[in-house]
């Protein structure tokens, strides 16, 4: 019977190992996506998040879920992702069977959108894959939590996005298939720099709207 483990007790060198998965050298938003200027009503709309999370973040340690409730909804919202076809769900279980190594990795998805307006005999195309955390942990130590849940997309679908974030940090990732299937960093962004933050929605505008591409299986 299958041992099986949390992506959360996983580090980053047993998720290269257990998935196949190798890192190729980071990559640039504009490798993949096209970046828009922002209205001025996205940008007055941005610095009113940027100043509710600074207020919270200068009172000290904001937790996962109000990470979620202060900076992630209102940007998601900001960018496009409430709008139809797009379906939001959050705690999606998912599992993925190592079979040579006789281990099963099991867990809850933080967030996840997919697009909606594919028939039911279609999985549906996943967007973006999200893991949070509290605002005193590196982004990086949710890596392995992301790259393990967003990994299961690719038996669909040739790429996916996913984001870690701790409020403060955005770190980007783009997962692809391949022969070993790979993913690259993409350039940290933090909130309460303006630039950053500016850049931060437009590449989350710009995933949002890759609703559109179609699911293509492995071959």
């Amino acid at each position: 019977m299958p041992i099986t483990v949390e992506p959360s007790s996983l580090s980053l060198n047993d998720v290269h190992r257990l998935l196949k998965l190798q890192k190729q050298s980071n990559g640039l938003f504009t490798d993949f996506l096209t970046l828009e200027p922002l209205t001025d009503f996205e940008q007055q709309d941005l610095s009113r998040i940027r100043s509710d999370f600074e207020r919270y973040f200068n009172a000290g340690k904001i937790s996962e879920g109000l990470v979620k409730f202060l900076t992630l909804a209102p940007l998601m919202r900001l960018a496009g992702f409430y709008d139809t076809p797009i379906r939001l769900t959050m705690e999606d279980v998912i599992a993925i069977a190592i079979e040579d190594e006789d281990i099963s990795i099991r867990g809850r998805m933080d967030i996840l959108a997919v697009n909606n307006a594919q028939a039911t005999t279609v999985p549906p195309f996943w967007i973006l894959v999200i893991e949070t955390k509290n605002s005193l942990v590196e982004v990086f130590e949710g890596l392995p939590q992301l790259l393990s849940y967003a990994f299961k997309s690719l038996e669909q679908q040739t790429s996916v996005w996913g984001l870690a974030t701790n409020g403060l940090r955005y770190q980007f990732v783009h997962l692809k298939q391949g022969t070993p299937p790979s993913y690259q960093l993409m350039p940290s962004l933090s909130l309460n720099e303006s630039e950053a933050s500016i850049r931060l929605l437009q590449v989350m505008k710009a995933i949002c709207q890759l609703e559109n591409f179609q699911v293509k299986a492995p071959a």
